[in-house]
């Protein structure tokens, strides 16, 4: 495990652990599909004050929804370090 964490750190191709993060990715996605169904079959019920059950779906459609892109689209490069800047550094 350390020594994949390594390599994606480094920004080496590791293929299983782009596949499993695609696939993560991919089935987050999915879960945003189902849990936003449900959202609109709650909220689409006769009027009514809407409660923090509305809210809180609705915070998970969003994190669903940002961390399925995110993996999906980015994979393993999410885990890559990025060079700072000399002048970014605190004295």
């Amino acid at each position: 495990m350390v020594s994949i964490w390594k390599r994606l750190e480094r920004g080496e191709r590791c293929w299983p652990a782009e596949v499993v993060l695609r696939l993560a990715g991919t089935s987050m996605l999915y879960a945003c599909a189902v849990i936003w169904r449900a959202l609109c079959r709650l909220v689409g019920q006769p009027p009514h004050p809407s409660g923090p059950l509305e809210f809180i779906i609705a915070a998970g459609v969003c994190i669903c929804l940002s961390a399925g892109l995110a993996l999906t689209l980015e994979g393993s490069g999410l885990f890559r370090l990025l060079p700072m800047p000399p002048r970014a550094m605190l004295p």
